[in-house]
């Protein structure tokens, strides 16, 4: 009887975390929207509390303030594309292939996360201060991109694929190329389409411009 009584207790309390888990979330999501869209200082809470029918007192009970729930939306939006460069199986490929799927794998989650995207760019204008008080278990999942590319750039070296030496690119120059033209595809579409009459992200020219990314960061560390 007291067996049942503890496995009762015990579902109850897995029942909550996971009601937590869930409510948590659903902030997030909407919080990243609204704080993609208006900035730290435009963003109201009670508009992301409206969006997922919560309340505004709700939303303080997890995270604290708006500031603490911006930075744990800015934490959650990383979060998002490192958990996605962890899934794609790259140890499993040959380091040329394994380069171009992340490429390819990072055009592709820019492009259909623009949210991210618009949320970084408000924190650049920002000065990079909500992400600076990331915790080390934030950075810890961060620093997972370079060690990902650390790998795949040590079995092309060890295979002569990928060029060795002193002045062959590190895994952060190359995370930084790859992010890089990613990010200024789908953040500067708008301008540059205007401009130059090229939408980056056209059904036109979406192949060309991804090969066009895709062979530069392979010639980068070509050997």
């Amino acid at each position: 009887m007291a067996a049942q009584r503890g496995r009762g207790h015990d579902d109850e309390g897995a029942t909550r975390t996971r009601d937590a888990d869930r409510t948590r979330k659903e902030i997030l999501g909407a919080a990243i929207v609204e704080f993609s869209e208006k900035g730290l200082l435009g963003a109201r809470v009670d508009a992301i509390a409206e969006q997922i029918h919560t309340t505004k007192r709700m939303i303080y009970y997890y995270f604290g303030s708006k500031e603490g729930l911006y930075q744990a939306a800015l934490a959650e939006s990383y979060r998002g594309t490192r958990e996605r460069e962890q899934n794609l199986g790259l140890a499993e490929m040959a380091p040329e292939q394994a380069l171009r799927e992340l490429v390819r794998s990072t055009l592709c989650y820019d492009a259909t996360h623009e949210p991210f995207v618009r949320l970084v760019l408000f924190e650049n204008l920002l000065g990079g201060a909500a992400i600076a008080q990331l915790d080390e278990a934030d950075r810890e999942v961060n620093r997972g991109a370079l060690l990902l590319l650390d790998d795949v750039l040590a079995r092309g070296r060890a295979e002569g694929v990928f060029r060795d030496g002193p002045d062959a690119p590190s895994a952060l120059d190359v995370h930084q190329v790859i992010s890089s033209l990613a990010f200024f595809r789908t953040a500067n579409r708008a301008t540059f389409r205007e401009l130059f009459g090229r939408d980056l992200l056209g059904d036109e020219t979406r192949r060309h411009v991804r090969d066009l990314i895709e062979e530069t960061v392979v010639r980068l560390v070509r050997a």
